[in-house]
């Protein structure tokens, strides 16, 4: 008697462990989360710019771009050349952009982009610069590469 009961509470175990197991096998898996949200462009030409004093800098420049903001890529067919300094980018108000950076950074001392500090507070600068001039939206203003002579 012993025996049929215990097919009874074997079964119905079994059937729960097969059912738990095909269910975290078929459940969807959590959606990864992006750290960056929009779109990075890089300016496909660097900027080479005087400082105070005789000095300059060269740096390029990358915007991240808010989600919904194009950089133009697909409206033109393609994506920035790849050629030298006088690359045109795909971005649609990219000259207006290149002269707002131009000018926030022309004449600046050689310590305000050398500091970390510095180059944030000018950073900030091209921000408010392209949100005022220009319709593009931008999230953040980066400078990955620069050079102070």
């Amino acid at each position: 008697m012993l025996k049929g009961k215990r097919k009874f509470i074997v079964i119905p175990v079994l059937l729960l462990v097969l059912v738990g197991a095909a269910y975290s096998f078929a459940k969807p898996k959590p959606a990864e989360k992006l750290k960056v949200k929009g779109t990075l462009y890089q300016m496909p030409a660097s900027f080479l710019l005087n400082l105070q004093g005789g000095h300059y800098v060269k740096l390029n420049i990358a915007l991240l771009l808010a989600p919904g903001q194009s950089d133009g890529a697909s409206a033109t067919g393609g994506g920035a050349s790849s050629g030298g300094e006088e690359a045109q980018g795909t971005l649609p108000e990219e000259a207006l952009v290149r002269s707002i950076i131009t000018n926030v950074v022309t004449g600046q001392p050689t310590g305000a982009l050398v500091a970390e500090r510095g180059r944030d507070r000018i950073r900030q600068e091209i921000l408010q610069d392209i949100e005022k001039q220009t319709d593009v939206k931008v999230e953040s203003v980066l400078i990955p590469d620069l050079t102070v002579q």
